[in-house]
């Protein structure tokens, strides 16, 4: 239970930190920052570990973590691009 509130926060940290990267029109709620942050983050994820054969024992890296945000930021760019969250 505590990893699924660890997501969310994180996800929420990720996603609003990914919004501020994207100067744009983007109308999105708590809900939807949270999706962002975390599928930015498990998109990211997978791409880190398919580029790098460094140590995946360690739950938080600071990289990631940066990767993460990027990756939102490409998921809301992506999102605008096609004509979602925008009014």
């Amino acid at each position: 239970m505590l990893a699924i509130i660890r997501m969310i926060v994180v996800g929420f940290i990720v996603g609003a930190l990914g919004k501020l990267l994207i100067l744009g029109n983007a109308h999105i709620g708590f809900v939807m920052t949270t999706l962002l942050g975390i599928a930015g983050s498990v998109i990211a994820g997978l791409a880190v570990h398919l580029l790098s054969s460094s140590q995946r024992d360690k739950p938080f890296h600071p990289a990631g973590f940066l990767a993460s945000i990027v990756g939102a930021a490409v998921l809301l760019w992506l999102a605008m691009k096609f004509g979602w969250f925008v009014k």
